[in-house]
């Protein structure tokens, strides 16, 4: 059984992996009280003054203590990952990679001006959101409840968000970022005078 769930855990690609890894594992040192969210969440003050650094990227990994939340965001962080990743992004790991940047680059920028302090969320809102607008006739079901065509999943989520009683704005940066992505790269370069804008760097 353990062969098994090792065999199929390095089936997952690589970017979905370790994403989802260090996710599950930030989780688990907070639960195991090894770390605090404390030290993890975004403080631009902290980092800039006292060259926290790591703060850019911790931000993104919290989902908060363990309980429906989090399995919520795991699993829909997980599932639309690889989705994207086996699927538009199949062979183009670099190309993922540099969406994942452009993104967080983009929430940051945000997360300077607005009182967020945990950027997961709206990274995963984001994912959901390039993936239902490149499958845009695939017909979806919401907890047995609604179905609807695949570009209304961001926005369904962020009601059930409302229903919730969170915050909405972290789903709308999401869908906000998610939407500036698939514009840049899917539609504008398609467009009479358009132009590919976001290149991936020979780095990647």
């Amino acid at each position: 059984m353990a062969h098994s769930f090792t065999q199929e855990y390095f089936q997952i690609p690589v970017v979905t992996r370790a994403y989802t890894t260090a996710c599950v594992l930030t989780t688990a040192a907070v639960q195991l009280e090894v770390i605090t969210p404390f030290q993890l969440y975004f403080n631009p003050d902290l980092i800039l003054r006292r060259y926290q650094i790591w703060r850019l990227i911790t931000n993104f990994l919290f989902f908060g203590s363990l309980g429906f939340s989090f399995l919520f965001n795991i699993i829909f962080l997980y599932r639309y990952c690889r989705m994207l990743e086996e699927g538009c992004f199949r062979g183009r790991t670099a190309d993922f990679v540099f969406m994942f940047l452009f993104g967080g680059t983009l929430m940051t920028l945000f997360g300077l001006f607005a009182n967020l302090f945990f950027l997961g969320q709206a990274f995963t809102i984001m994912l959901v959101y390039v993936w239902s607008r490149r499958h845009p006739f695939i017909r979806m079901n919401f907890f047995g409840l609604l179905n609807f065509q695949a570009p209304y999943l961001p926005w369904v989520l962020m009601g059930f968000s409302l229903l919730l009683g969170n915050s909405i704005v972290v789903d709308l940066l999401g869908i906000g970022v998610g939407h500036m992505y698939y514009f840049l790269e899917d539609v504008f370069p398609n467009q009479p005078g358009g132009r590919k804008l976001l290149m991936t760097p020979e780095l990647l």
